[in-house]
């Protein structure tokens, strides 16, 4: 460690609210609030007073549907419609828990993300209900299937399965009252069940309580300045932790307004923000590279844009949003357990995720400190090969809350009373982060183990790529080889020599590192989130019956140039790996 002295842990700011009823409540009745827009979706709006109302019909519904004696949950599959918002608000007037459901899930995957999150009763929208039909006859659900139809857009299938909900709030708004129960309920009460992104594994249900969305709520409103006149644009699903804690909670809690896009474009994205008024919006992922790959226009910094705030940027993504459209970007090192906090006080250096604090460090496998990265003059890390490691709170998980009936992924999380969190980082001698994938994103080339990421940022670079994702492909032999997916900037052409002399003039990138295979792609395979599905492209692998019309290219050792790879090439090599006995990692 240096000889600074480290921020102490994020302390938990003061509630805002003693529960959601208490805010939601607190708002419909403040004459300051009441009447303001609470939520947006196309030309439909919602005041605090009315989103009070919709709240007390889910409510009621809920009471009248569930069983007390079983868990409280209720599961969602929707689009970000507003009935995804009334749903969550509903839940909390009465104490239950909304699993937010990922509509990319499919088949026997969605379904035991059902059965294990406890669904008594399934929300969704004639758009989703294909997911449902070949589970639906297998799932226990006590409250039935409804579907939401007030939100359909044209071309939408006609519904099919259970009943519609909107007569379901209707008739239970005629029967007598349903016993009414968690009306003051602790803040510490389950509020929702998040679904880590699995990107590279199973997903995991991540424990949210009242307390946690709504201290949240408050420490990002207190961050990005909202106040109630400001309007938070999401496009991000609403069943991921980054809109809820950065859009739809911040919003609640300063009294401010909430659009809603039903799934993001990057068409879209500026003429919504136009539309909406939106002084704010929240991302993961690539969805500043998908934003900055649309035509650039001359009056692309007039929009009501102030601040954006997410995870995963790159810095020179975040620096061309930045300038493109005039706003400033807050880009963090986040996780759905939120269990690692770092400090952004006294200016994050270009890259960086945020300074340590106590009880934060960056470690091997034992547990020891990494050693600090080394730079050259232009910044470009050199010794990467040791100072990545793992990001760990050794005081324990934070305000991170737990798996949902996971005890295995708990015990593998919390080592020692230790957090680990799975992310890969380093750290410079003043003690600020950069992060550098995921555990599971090292790979293994002739006997040296190194990380994606570093890669990826080198790649990145390049005047002509839009996108980039870095993951390891089997070799022939023994281990892997690097191969490089790649989007490039519009109207960019591959230059095979070109690209090759300018990997070979990286400083920081060791001959290791240097990609065997570069696959040149109209666009990566991501997750709902905009998170490369690094899965999926490892799979398709360099197989010309998987990666389709994608053009492929390959550089052996001692060659100079990338070049074609060729149908023959892949016979060859498949070939090499059945000579080797590899033939599984080939088919895999």
């Amino acid at each position: 460690m240096t000889g600074r002295a480290l921020a102490p842990p994020l302390e938990e700011v003061p509630l805002p609210a003693p529960n959601v009823a208490a805010l939601l409540r607190r708002n419909a009745a403040d004459p300051d609030v009441a009447a303001r827009t609470a939520l947006r979706f196309g030309a439909r709006c919602w005041s605090h007073a009315q989103l009070l109302e919709e709240a007390e019909r889910f409510a009621t519904l809920l009471r009248s549907s569930l069983d007390p004696a079983r868990p409280l949950h209720i599961g969602v599959l929707l689009d970000n419609t507003p009935d995804y918002v009334f749903a969550l608000c509903g839940a909390g007037l009465v104490g239950a828990t909304v699993a937010g459901l990922n509509h990319a899930r499919r088949d026997e995957h969605l379904a035991a993300d059902i059965d294990h999150t406890d669904v008594q009763l399934l929300v969704t929208e004639a758009r989703h209900e294909a997911l449902l039909g070949s589970i639906a006859p297998s799932l226990e659900l006590p409250g039935g299937i409804l579907h939401s139809e007030r939100f359909a857009e044209a071309g939408d299938p006609a519904p099919t399965l259970g009943r519609p909900l909107e007569a379901a709030l209707d008739d239970v708004a005629k029967e007598a009252p349903a016993p009414r129960w968690n009306e003051d309920c602790d803040a510490d009460i389950l509020w929702a069940l998040l679904f880590t992104s699995g990107t590279s594994a199973a997903p995991k249900a991540v424990r949210c309580s009242q307390r946690r969305l709504l201290c949240t709520g408050r420490r990002m409103a207190t961050m990005l300045g909202l106040g109630p006149y400001d309007v938070g644009y999401a496009a991000m699903p609403l069943f991921h932790a980054n809109s809820l804690m950065a859009g739809l909670a911040p919003a609640l809690v300063a009294g401010a307004s909430l659009a809603l896009a039903r799934r993001f474009s990057a068409s879209g994205f500026l003429p919504d923000v136009r539309r909406y008024g939106a002084t704010w919006f929240n991302y993961t992922g690539k969805l500043l590279a998908y934003i900055l790959s649309t035509p650039e226009r001359p009056d692309d910094a007039e929009n009501t844009l102030r601040i954006a705030f997410g995870n995963e940027g790159s810095p020179h993504l975040v620096e061309a949003a930045r300038r493109r459209f005039g706003i400033q970007i807050v880009d963090v090192f986040g996780s759905t357990e939120g269990a690692i906090a770092l400090d952004r006080s006294g200016g994050p250096p270009p890259g960086s995720v945020g300074r340590l604090r106590q009880g934060i460090l960056v470690a091997d496998a034992a547990g020891n400190e990494a050693p600090r990265a080394r730079f050259d003059g232009e910044g470009r890390l050199l010794n990467a090969d040791e100072c990545v490691g793992e990001i760990v709170n050794t005081l324990g998980s934070g305000p991170f809350e737990g798996y949902y009936r996971n005890s295995e992924a708990m015990s593998r999380t919390l080592r020692d009373g230790w957090y680990w969190s799975g992310d890969l980082a380093y750290v410079d001698e003043d003690d600020w982060v950069y992060f550098a994938g995921r555990t599971s994103d090292w790979l293994r080339v002739d006997g040296e183990n190194f990380p994606t990421a570093p890669i990826e940022a080198i790649v990145g670079r390049h005047p002509d790529v839009l996108m980039a994702s870095a993951y390891g492909v089997p070799d022939a032999e023994a281990g892997d080889q690097v191969m490089v997916a790649l989007v490039p900037r519009p109207a960019a052409v591959f230059d095979e020599a070109g690209f090759a002399a300018w990997l070979d003039a990286q400083p920081d990138l060791s001959p290791k590192w240097r990609p065997r295979y570069v696959r040149v792609c109209r666009s990566l395979p991501t997750t709902l989130t905009n998170k490369v599905l690094a899965r999926t492209l490892v799979h398709q692998k360099f197989r010309s019956d998987r990666i389709g019309s994608d053009a492929l290219y390959a550089r052996g050792r001692g060659e100079h140039v990338y070049r074609p790879f060729t149908m023959a090439d892949e016979q060859s090599l498949r070939r090499a790996f059945e000579t080797h006995g590899r033939l599984a990692a080939w088919e895999l």
